[in-house]
């Protein structure tokens, strides 16, 4: 499908303070154009804030977050919508719209205050624009449902297509396999993985993050452990520090990527 160049996308020292409680210390990432980073980290490492602070809706209280060398936060929120598309991790809506008009509300950036005329150019992009969302997302058959009768997996799928329609530079997505059957996960992350764009994923699943992401960053408590290639990252030491799991990290015989496999739990207080 055709997709606006990929983004070159930087967090700078950022730091969020919530409440007086520090979410994020200092984090400074580069993520890469049109690669896959996956986030990894516990529960409360600030995967999720990270994301946040980098689409623009959560401003960070230090350092700055870079898009092609613009501040993001200096950009209005159609400028920033039009470059970057942010799938939460949980998508809800009291409205039974119909799936393609939820869809459709991804285009809502480009949108102006007087229709577009039927058969113009503009009005053939959107259509393409939309049918190519809609293909990568493998949702045409669920364009005629309502919403609120949609599983969880079926509503992470519209929001993607909801996403693609934007035609980002940077697609952020917040645990994206969460509700989606191993088939779904698979093809999902391939799906990503195939449309050339700046992409950076938080997940918990480990396998899925060396099988599908070039590079993974790993948070912990706020703070940035590692960054890299996942076979230099995703290691047994760094592991067992971040999530306090004893495993073993071998190579996977078809793909050549880390393949982890548990031990069991690490007691409290023990050094990797």
């Amino acid at each position: 499908m055709t997709v606006t160049p990929p983004a070159e996308l930087r967090a700078e020292e950022l730091r969020v303070r919530i409440g007086g409680a520090t979410l994020l210390d200092a984090v400074s990432l580069a993520f890469a154009p049109g690669r896959i980073t996956g986030l990894l980290g516990p529960n409360g490492a600030g995967k999720t804030t990270l994301l946040r602070a980098v689409a623009g809706l959560t401003r960070p209280s230090a350092g700055r977050v870079l898009l092609d060398g613009e501040d993001l936060h200096a950009l209005t929120a159609r400028r920033r919508a039009r470059r970057v598309a942010f799938m939460e991790q949980q998508a809800d809506t009291r409205l039974s719209l119909p799936v393609r008009q939820v869809i459709e509300l991804g285009r809502t950036p480009y949108r102006s205050r007087w229709p577009v005329p039927m058969d113009s150019a503009a009005d053939a992009h959107e259509r393409s624009v939309f049918a190519d969302a809609v293909a990568a997302a493998d949702v045409g058959h669920l364009l005629d449902r309502a919403w609120p009768t949609l599983s969880g997996g079926e509503r992470q799928r519209v929001q993607l297509a909801r996403a693609l329609v934007q035609e980002p530079g940077v697609l952020l997505l917040d645990e994206p396999t969460n509700h989606l059957d191993l088939r779904h996960q698979l093809g999902f992350l391939g799906a990503v993985r195939g449309l050339g764009v700046t992409t950076v994923a938080a997940l918990h699943d480990l396998e899925l993050a060396a099988a599908y992401c070039d590079e993974v960053a790993v948070l912990l408590d706020g703070r940035l452990v590692a960054h890299g290639p996942s076979s230099d990252v995703l290691t047994s030491p760094t592991i067992a520090h971040v999530y306090g799991v004893d495993v073993t990290v071998e190579r996977h015989p078809r793909h050549d990527r880390p393949h982890i496999r548990w031990n069991g739990l690490l007691p409290e207080g023990t050094s990797p």
